[in-house]
């Protein structure tokens, strides 16, 4: 049976304005996949995002949606989750917005372990500003503001949330549909802050640039370039080199901050007065 997606899509705001060959729609349908698979409300969900190209899927969704400012989007959607404990709030961020303008906010969601989803449009670009260097760009690839080559080493958002505390953490592609909507919606039923790792393509301002041949292309390099987890773990040093896991690499549970922060309000209101 087909899947309906008009049932969650702002129908009067499509077309959509992603470039021809950006792999943000995949993702986008994944998402709206894990959701059904759930059996969220639209009333009961909260998407927010900051600057980017991924911030634009917000304006798509039909549910409770904010888009903020560059990089303050976890910043946002912790507001939202303190007020409205109850609402399923997801956070969609490129890799620039999340990760380097928005870093700190990273890092201090991952260790409150707020009970929130941050999904990751790792596209290795800033694609929506022109094509600069960002946290994810490889080593040695071309960019607007690198034109002969990046010299600088990458962030692994994997290796970054697991430290910082996030307690779902995983990491899959735009190639992997079928991992990724069961990734999706583990993810989005984890309780706790949760991280998503998704490997997407630019291929206006990044592909052309490095000399892929196609948006088909760029896809099938996950599928080259990439081994699940289980095998990972079996590999050596050597087999590593030049492949990327892909997997659940962490799912654990740890006390969440709302809740928390409601235990000591009732300690608070129970405090004997001291007047």
């Amino acid at each position: 049976m087909t899947f309906n997606y008009q049932q969650y899509l702002r129908n009067d705001n499509l077309p959509h304005i992603w470039c021809p060959g950006c792999s943000h729609g995949i993702v986008t349908k994944g998402i709206l996949r894990a959701v059904d698979s759930l059996g969220w409300q639209k009333d009961d969900m909260c998407f927010v995002s900051g600057i980017g190209c991924a911030s634009r899927l917000p304006g798509y969704i039909d549910a409770n949606t904010l888009h903020t400012t560059h990089g303050r989007a976890l910043a946002f959607a912790t507001g939202v989750k303190m007020v409205k404990s109850n609402m399923h709030v997801v956070i969609v961020s490129g890799d620039g917005d999340s990760l380097a303008i928005g870093g700190n906010h990273f890092l201090h969601s991952c260790r409150r372990n707020i009970d929130m989803t941050l999904i990751i449009f790792n596209n290795n670009i800033y694609g929506m500003t022109g094509g600069q260097t960002s946290p994810t760009t490889p080593f040695g690839a071309t960019t607007t503001t690198q034109p002969y080559g990046n010299i600088e080493n990458s962030i692994d958002a994997v290796n970054l949330a697991m430290a910082a505390g996030a307690t779902f953490v995983a990491r899959t592609t735009a190639y992997h549909v079928t991992q990724m909507d069961k990734i999706f919606a583990q993810a989005l039923a984890h309780k706790g802050f949760s991280v998503v790792d998704v490997m997407c393509d630019c291929w206006t301002a990044y592909g052309r640039r490095n000399s892929f041949k196609s948006q088909v292309d760029m896809l099938e390099r996950y599928k080259d370039n990439t081994v699940r987890l289980e095998k990972w773990n079996k590999m050596s040093e050597e087999e590593r080199a030049g492949k990327t896991p892909i997997g659940v690499f962490l799912d654990v549970q740890r006390p969440e901050y709302c809740e928390e922060q409601h235990k000591v309000i009732e300690r608070a209101m129970s405090a004997p007065s001291e007047h």
